[in-house]
């Protein structure tokens, strides 16, 4: 079984108010794009919250740690917001949890017909059943470690931190 924590952000269909900072266009429910993923496991979903993930901040991050720790899963896929998502990766990483963490997102609009959406799901889902418990980015056909990672804006990719 594999939990899903929601977080917001483009892979949700989510366009957002800067003023505000809250969602200004309807979510595209994860299951509508889990639905067409062939050999799905069993997953269980949870939204821990709805936000673009610039707003992200540590109190946000430990309610998302908060959430894995107390779960009686082992695999846990995070989706979230891009732009913040190694921020994330390194705060969960750091915390040393004895779980298998993946973190996805979208740079493309989940509503968007082009959208990287459902190729990024689908292959954290493939994944994490081969990977060793830690915390982990899973884009465009690529594994990150967390402690070895960065967002390349410029190329709209992930990338490893050369050393």
């Amino acid at each position: 079984m594999i939990y899903i924590l929601t977080t917001g952000g483009t892979i949700e269909g989510f366009e957002y108010d800067n003023l505000n900072q809250v969602p200004t266009e309807s979510p595209m429910p994860l299951d509508s794009l889990l639905y067409h993923i062939d050999n799905l496991p069993e997953y269980h979903i949870k939204r821990v919250f709805l936000k673009d993930s610039r707003f992200i901040n540590d109190a946000d991050r430990a309610l998302i740690a908060s959430e894995i720790v107390k779960s009686k899963y082992s695999k846990v896929i995070i989706t979230h917001g891009t732009l913040t998502m190694v921020e994330t990766a390194k705060f969960l990483g750091k915390l040393r949890i004895d779980k298998t963490i993946v973190l996805t997102g979208a740079f493309i609009l989940g509503t968007d017909p082009k959208t990287d959406a459902f190729e990024n799901l689908s292959f954290a889902l493939t994944k994490i059943s081969d990977l060793e418990q830690g915390v982990y980015l899973a884009m465009h056909q690529s594994i990150f470690p967390w402690n070895n990672v960065k967002k390349n804006i410029q190329e709209k990719r992930f990338e490893k931190v050369k050393k």
